[in-house]
């Protein structure tokens, strides 16, 4: 390589590098799992509690079950605490709300749709679901109609104070 072209990739990795810093600092988020649709997402400040069918990004608690998860290839690394990336995820139910799982998700009794559980992952791995039970103060129930995808199905309800808001599409496709 001469001179110049180092000069020149050097000068393009700092342009995207800042990009990509002023789209964080911005609230801006790329998704790149089937959970929601693929693309460009922003974080929106709540004004309010969270409700039935908000889509959120959450960061999921530091533990071994996320541990796990990360290491089987459900999560990505990013700036949550335990060096998650952030969830976006539909609020399913809400602190009180009964929960069942059996072949699918009911809360408060009715079938939540596009809820099937399976008992292995992608790669034939045993995956246990969450019991079930009411949700507990501070909470949240999450989902996603994505059929694989990792949600309260398997990890249960998660902190609340783990939300850091609204997700927003900005620019969205689905494969």
């Amino acid at each position: 390589m001469t001179g110049r072209s180092i000069t020149v990739l050097l000068g393009a990795i700092f342009v995207i590098g800042a990009l990509a810093a002023i789209g964080i600092a911005g609230g801006f988020r790329l998704n790149l799992t089937p959970s929601e649709p693929l693309g460009i997402w922003r974080i929106e400040t709540r004004h309010r509690a969270a409700t039935v069918g908000d889509v959120v990004f959450i960061c999921p608690p530091p533990g071994p079950q996320f541990e796990k998860a990360r290491q089987r290839g459900y999560l990505r690394r990013g700036l949550c605490a335990g060096g998650f990336a952030p969830l976006i995820k539909t609020v399913a139910a809400l602190p009180g709300q009964r929960v069942d799982i059996d072949k699918d998700v009911e809360i408060d009794g009715k079938r939540l749709g596009s809820s099937r559980v399976r008992k292995t992952d992608g790669e034939g791995r045993a995956i246990d679901p969450y019991p079930g039970g009411s949700v507990p103060p501070g909470q949240l129930f999450l989902h996603s109609s994505f059929a694989s995808s990792y949600d309260s199905r398997y990890f249960g309800p998660v902190p609340d104070s783990g939300l850091l808001g609204l997700a927003r599409p900005v620019f969205t496709f689905d494969p």
